[in-house]
């Protein structure tokens, strides 16, 4: 079966403009309903889809974090071009990261990190997530099982060397987040994995503002956007945005 590839999306509104960034093996999906919703209430609201996501995991393996990055200021400067001079951002995962790394280097009304990670400590479990990815992707494309197996032994065997690539993003990003001074909003479910509550705090301690927030979600795990409480998640997200200094 051939399976549809997610698009990247604009969904246009007000003069404020949020970008909208996805994780490492996610893709636009998992955050188009918070873009609605903030649409909805006059948001001008951007996702790119990164290179080599939303098809297979052999195409996502050709590509790494700075076609990614590229993917992201592009997405920042489609919105500039588009005439939008206020920009917030918004990520989730390893989108997460970026909307920090955007903090850094871009100017922004205000950032939002959703479950993103500040240290990079495992080439294996990048390679995990792509390889599980690979299993999903393969299963909905109706490949049987022996087929699968075969094909994802053969992407394990693959060397992978931008998945260090994947680490250095993440931690020069964890070293520098005193840099950020615009306001910071930190979202993370409560059932995520150690490294990612660990860093949710790390992030709220370290960036360079008084206008910051941590809230946790307590019946979530790691894609918050998509989860139990995720109502709530663009509800909070709507809230912060509200708070910023927009010139109108």
């Amino acid at each position: 079966m051939k399976v549809k590839a997610p698009e990247s999306f604009t969904y246009i509104g007000g003069k404020r403009a949020v970008l909208l960034l996805h994780g490492f093996t996610g893709s636009t999906g998992d955050m188009k309903k918070l873009g609605k919703y903030l649409n909805d209430l006059d948001y001008t609201c951007h996702g790119p889809l990164y290179s080599g996501h939303g098809v297979s995991a052999e195409e996502l393996a050709k590509t790494g974090p700075k076609e990614w990055w590229g993917d992201v200021v592009n997405g920042y400067n489609f919105l500039k071009e588009e005439g939008y001079e206020e920009i917030a951002v918004v990520g989730i995962s390893l989108g997460g990261v970026f909307s920090l790394k955007v903090g850094i280097e871009l100017p922004v009304k205000g950032v939002v990190s959703m479950c993103a990670p500040t240290q990079g400590k495992s080439i294996d479990r990048q390679k995990n997530r792509l390889l599980n990815y690979a299993q999903a992707y393969k299963k909905f494309e109706g490949k049987d099982a022996d087929q699968i197996a075969a094909e994802v032994k053969l992407l394990e065997e693959e060397p992978m060397p931008q998945l260090k690539d994947v680490l250095n993003i993440i931690n020069e990003t964890g070293e520098n987040l005193d840099l950020i001074t615009s306001p910071t909003l930190v979202l993370q479910g409560r059932l995520d994995d150690p490294d990612y509550t660990e860093s949710a705090t790390a992030i709220f301690n370290e960036v360079d503002t008084q206008h910051k927030h941590l809230i946790w979600y307590e019946k979530s795990g790691h894609i918050i956007t998509l989860g139990k409480e995720r109502e709530q998640v663009y509800e909070d997200v709507y809230k912060f945005l509200n708070t910023l200094n927009w010139s109108e």
